[in-house]
């Protein structure tokens, strides 16, 4: 599902663009198109935000500084329902051992390919990205029952990480606290590079709404342990897909810089 949105949106946003040819864009254009933008990320082991600041090197190309934060997943999780015997249900994921998040911070560069000549057209552009990457991963706990002694109906409920050796799924009550076990977080750092197109389709000139795809991938120097199961990885490549929101930056004029005054300057 995901591989086909990377492939239909692209397509999906030149056909607008071929539609809307033909507008007149008579809005005042800013020349010196430095930029920032929040991005929301999707990718194939997980997903996460991302901030971008860009700035103009010459009339094609950008040099850029971004900060992702994100969670990794196993190709292997299944997540399992469960009911707590309190008229309460929700869901775990059987045999995880460690939830891992990463927070990673590079520089890039991007250039852009097809110029957006029309109101209502897209701009494409290609752009590259490295740095380092460190993966913090805590221990999950599982609310686990286990039966009184000489009783046939009464159980008791202790916290404990999963043991594949002596834990059923049926008798997984519900998961802990996502604070039980921050205290044994490990850190693990790593690098990071991505690639990907930019497909800026805003009908502002000073608003960025834009979709990218590409590839990526989060490099350590040992497995993580995220399953309790073999084929832990070191090496996580993925695809994504993301949406950009944010605004051109005119130095020569700072005033501009706020996203409500851009707004509000729409709506007179």
């Amino acid at each position: 599902m995901k591989k086909l949105l990377i492939i239909v949106l692209p397509v999906w946003l030149i056909t607008v663009s071929l539609y809307a040819q033909g507008e007149i864009d008579e809005q005042q254009k800013v020349f010196f198109r430095n930029e920032r933008s929040l991005g929301i990320l999707l990718n194939s082991d997980g997903f996460g935000l991302g901030y971008r600041e860009g700035k103009r090197v010459d009339f094609l190309n950008k040099r850029f500084f971004e900060i992702d934060l994100g969670n990794l997943k196993h190709s292997k999780e299944y997540r399992y329902t469960y009911n707590n015997y309190g008229g309460g249900s929700g869901s775990f994921i059987f045999g995880k051992l460690n939830a891992v998040y990463f927070l990673r911070g590079g520089i890039g560069r991007q250039h852009e390919i097809f110029k957006k000549a029309d109101l209502g057209g897209v701009a494409v552009r290609y752009f590259y990205s490295a740095g380092p990457v460190l993966a913090l991963y805590k221990p999950i706990y599982y609310r686990v029952l286990y039966q009184i002694s000489g009783s046939v109906y009464y159980f008791e409920i202790r916290e404990e990480k999963f043991d594949v050796s002596i834990h059923d799924p049926t008798l997984i009550y519900s998961k802990a606290s996502f604070f039980k076990g921050l205290d044994e977080t490990k850190a693990l750092p790593g690098l990071y590079a991505k690639a990907g197109f930019n497909f800026e389709y805003s009908r502002q000139d000073k608003i960025i709404h834009a979709i990218e795809m590409g590839a990526q991938v989060n490099a350590f120097p040992k497995e993580i342990p995220i399953m309790a199961a073999p084929h832990n990885k070191a090496i996580f490549f993925s695809l994504f897909l993301s949406y950009r929101l944010g605004v051109i930056v005119d130095p020569l004029h700072p005033e501009d810089m706020s996203i409500r005054n851009l707004f509000r300057r729409n709506r007179q």
